[in-house]
């Protein structure tokens, strides 16, 4: 069995570019503290060298219970979105956006902006299960 079965990818082949996601239970293992660190760790302490800014943007959505971080990195950082979500029992997911070419903001804006509406899509309309 994989060592991390519930991680996914959602490529873009015609545009280079692939959201990585990844799904961790809350245990008492790994608590919802650890990951929200760890998920803090490569979304923005990682990406705070090459970035112009990092700006973060909360969402919640009680009737669903699903909320978590949206972060849009700019400038020439390796990765323009990351972000989380969980319901802070059970669920949590991270994702990261990438593309197969140095990170440029001025040639990747138009893609990067193409592709924030289908990553905020998919958080609106995250369900767990």
């Amino acid at each position: 069995m994989p060592e991390n079965p519930y991680w996914i990818n959602i490529d873009f082949p015609e545009l280079g570019g692939r959201i990585y996601i990844s799904y961790k239970s809350i245990t008492p293992g790994q608590s919802l503290e650890k990951l929200m660190e760890d998920s803090y760790e490569m979304s923005v302490a990682m990406h705070s060298k090459r970035a112009d800014f990092i700006d973060d943007f909360n969402f919640h959505d009680t009737k669903n219970n699903v909320h978590g971080i949206f972060y849009n990195v700019g400038g020439d950082a390796a990765s323009a979105y990351q972000f989380y979500a969980t319901d802070s029992i059970k669920n949590f997911i991270r994702g990261a956006l990438y593309f197969d070419v140095a990170p440029n903001a001025d040639s990747l804006k138009p893609v990067n902006e193409f592709l924030r509406t289908d990553i905020e899509h998919m958080l609106r309309t995250l369900r767990w299960q």
